[in-house]
């Protein structure tokens, strides 16, 4: 299914690669900065409907990468975050929010309970339905999966440049997080352990909701947009992440085995 067979009333996520054999489950929420025509422009110029604010530029393209290289499934959101973020949960003000880095969002001012009801309906709703239910079919086939939710971050932030290039985020459950960060320490990018964002500021909800519940291995990784700027920079990341993800599901996995 793409965005333009879907309904005007729901959203839900796109799956590819589901007959993938990998444990790995790969997600990506801001895969997209379609607006529905329903939502108009939002208010927005073309320039910023296309930004970094509408969506996480080089994301969808690695995680497609990552996905091949592994043989993993991936789940993505197929509208802008700037209609419904679907890395936050239906009470946080981010889900819609008024106003993204420096920029106004006009057509999220002063939205009635009823405008909030119909978009988290429309777009988050299905959204978690829809990956919950890879999940649950995985679990039912005695493969837990191992999520892997992949977002992309600017080079600069408010005027301040950010050095870590590779951010490995985690919420309760730390355990697959530091053994990427350990497989990553020979991989020529300046890695950070939740950096530059941390679940303390509320970007872990996807795991909090879909991969802690049922104690499965997870992760968050940012990777600075300016590495995958192109369809060539993606695949050079993706054949650089992915020997990463591999040998870091391994290390978790080998002292199971050892006991």
């Amino acid at each position: 299914m793409t965005f333009a067979d879907m309904a005007p009333d729901r959203y839900p996520a796109i799956l590819e690669n589901a007959c993938a054999r990998s444990r790995f489950l790969l997600v990506c929420e801001h895969a997209s900065h379609e607006i529905p025509g329903r939502w108009g422009d939002l208010g927005l110029p073309e320039e910023l409907r296309q930004a970094h604010i509408a969506w996480d530029p080089g994301a969808l393209g690695l995680s497609r990468g990552l996905a091949r290289r592994l043989d993993a499934a991936l789940v993505h959101a197929p509208v802008s975050r700037l209609v419904y973020d679907c890395n936050r949960a239906p009470d946080q003000p981010g889900a819609m929010t008024e106003r993204s880095e420096m920029h106004e969002i006009p057509g999220n001012r002063r939205l009635s309970p009823e405008e909030r009801a119909a978009r988290t309906a429309a777009i988050y709703a299905p959204f978690h339905a829809d990956l919950r239910a890879e999940i649950v079919r995985r679990l039912a086939q005695g493969v837990p999966p191992v999520l892997v939710t992949i977002h992309s971050f600017t080079p600069v932030w408010h005027g301040q440049p950010r050095a870590v290039e590779f951010g490995i985020i985690h919420d309760h459950d730390p355990a697959l997080a530091l053994a990427v960060l350990e497989e990553s320490r020979d991989s020529g990018l300046v890695c950070g352990l939740n950096e530059p964002y941390s679940a303390a500021d509320d970007v872990t909800h996807t795991l909090r909701l879909q991969a802690l519940p049922y104690g499965l291995a997870n992760v968050m990784l940012e990777i600075r947009n300016d590495l995958i700027a192109t369809p060539e920079a993606e695949e050079a990341m993706a054949e650089r992440l992915a020997p990463i993800l591999a040998r870091a599901l391994g290390s978790l996995a080998a002292p199971a085995m050892a006991g």
